[in-house]
């Protein structure tokens, strides 16, 4: 193998890896997940069986990666959009929650990809486990960044609680838009998702926020 040729096979395997979490992803919102079946992604990717059993050895393999995939997409989404905001703690603590609703993530596939997930995780604790420190370094900014915003502005607020309420209300919002279901008239869009965001900050904290900003 010619030294060229070594990262263009690195290469080609990641892009077919992608290519298999991609198609699982949306065989997941199309199937579910007790019906989906190696079989249906290798279909859905316009491979063979064989090709998901070499990148992934099983089906669990193949699962396991799809949700490690999509916690590190949201990690990394967030905490970028928060570096973008500057060093205001109201500026990150929006840029944080308004990431949940950014177009790359809140789309009807990865949503119900990430309830099939979720309905699953108490039977499989390795997928509590692909989520805990992901989960954990968002609460602990979302709660660092309420501290501030508490003390600066002088609210009577338990930042912790603050914290909570902020965090279930945003996967209040994705739980809904994935059961409203595509053209659902009760479904709730993007940007209705960020209003409703925004109008809870301002409800928190009046001195930093208004609804419509």
């Amino acid at each position: 193998m010619t030294a060229e040729a070594a990262p263009l096979r690195k290469a080609a395997r990641s892009v077919r890896r992608q290519q298999l979490i991609d198609s699982t992803i949306s065989t997941l919102a199309r199937k579910g997940y007790a019906a989906l079946t190696v079989a249906d992604v290798a279909r859905e990717a316009g491979l063979s069986p064989g090709i998901v059993i070499f990148h992934f050895q099983s089906k669990d393999g193949l699962l396991a990666a799809v949700l490690g995939f999509l916690a590190e997409e949201y990690r990394r989404n967030w905490e970028e959009r928060m570096g973008e905001a500057g060093p205001a703690p109201a500026d990150r603590l929006r840029a944080v929650l308004l990431a949940d609703f950014d177009i790359g993530l809140f789309t009807p596939e990865k949503l119900a990809a990430w309830i099939a997930f979720w309905g699953e995780a108490q039977g499989r604790p390795i997928y509590d486990q692909i989520c805990a420190g992901h989960d954990a370094g968002r609460r602990l900014a979302l709660e660092s960044l309420c501290r501030a915003l508490v003390a600066e502005g002088g609210y009577a607020h338990d930042p912790v609680c603050v914290m909570r309420a902020l965090d279930s209300l945003s996967d209040g919002l994705w739980l809904g838009l994935a059961a409203a279901g595509a053209g659902h008239k009760g479904r709730v869009s993007a940007g209705e998702a960020r209003g409703i965001m925004l109008a809870a900050l301002a409800a928190f904290f009046p001195r930093h926020y208004r609804p419509e900003t």
